[in-house]
């Protein structure tokens, strides 16, 4: 593997990773529909410039209709749910929940694309879900943790949704482009968040406002051309098996970052989680030779 693939992969875990707790920060002076709009919004913005620049086309009419769907689903509907849950739930246990979208894009695929499953597709399945069910009671917190739970499980749902019916737009633009152009449809049903939000941003603290640029400027665009570039490389299994750090990692910069201490709970949660997801994923790699 070159050294310029793993500065890719690299740069996509820990960006990634990173926005779990930036969300946090974010979260101390914005609502979550505030938020999640100008992280869009920022990102938005930053993508025309290379668009214009690699005179990047525009989508045909007839696949509009799907493109808005899937950007409301894998960036409006995933970026506010994630914000809303991360307003009960601690940064660690959102990045394991999250975690489990590669396994419910599995599930999805059998059911809406008759891609095969298998016996250790529905264990790792089981397996991940209990630790889903373990985190939601992490700190003691009872019902609103719950609840904060189940709203990043929705936005997991959202992402898993997208990732698995984007496979033929992929083919027809390329990655990137068509990436471009969901963070874009994402972004238009996010402006009805657009009232309230210029005095939110008054009443914003300089390290709120400081990090919502980052999460625009950075998780939300950079990762996805870094994996780009990986899968152009090593392929697509090798880059969404690398993401798998992602939760470990978010783990370490939360506790740099904002000072917050995984439970024990959490871990055992989130250690069973990525064992569920690892077992559906090997066995699915082992299926491929």
């Amino acid at each position: 593997m070159s050294i310029s693939v793993l500065l890719a992969y690299a740069a996509a875990i820990t960006l990634w990773a990173s926005a779990f707790p930036a969300i946090r920060v974010g979260l101390e002076s914005f609502e979550p529909l505030h938020l999640s709009m100008l992280r869009l919004l920022i990102g938005s913005t930053a993508l025309v410039i290379p668009a214009i620049a690699t005179n990047m086309k525009l989508p045909e009419r007839k696949d509009l209709p799907a493109i808005l769907i899937l950007g409301f689903l894998g960036f409006s509907v995933y970026h506010t749910f994630l914000s809303i849950g991360e307003e009960t739930v601690s940064a660690g246990a959102a990045s394991f929940v999250v975690s489990t979208t590669p396994l419910v894009s599995a599930l999805l695929a059998r059911f809406f694309l008759k891609e095969t499953f298998g016996t250790y597709g529905w264990a790792g399945s089981i397996t991940a879900l209990f630790g889903v069910f373990l985190i939601s009671f992490d700190t003691g917190k009872g019902f609103n943790l719950e609840m904060g739970v189940l709203m990043v499980l929705i936005a997991t749902l959202g992402e898993s949704v997208y990732f698995v019916l984007q496979s033929n737009y992929l083919t027809k633009y390329g990655f990137i482009p068509f990436t471009t152009y969901t963070i874009w449809a994402g972004t238009l049903f996010m402006l009805v968040s657009v009232p309230g939000t210029a005095e939110a941003i008054h009443q914003a603290s300089m390290e709120s406002l400081l990090t919502v640029m980052y999460l625009g400027l950075f998780p939300t665009v950079i990762p996805y051309f870094a994996i780009a570039y990986a899968t152009s490389k090593q392929g697509a299994s090798e880059a969404t098996s690398s993401l798998y750090l992602t939760p470990v990692l978010a783990i370490i910069i939360s506790w740099i970052w904002i000072g917050e201490t995984p439970t024990l709970l959490s871990i055992a949660g989130g250690a069973v989680v990525l064992a569920g997801v690892s077992l559906a994923a090997l066995y699915k790699e082992r299926n491929k030779k």
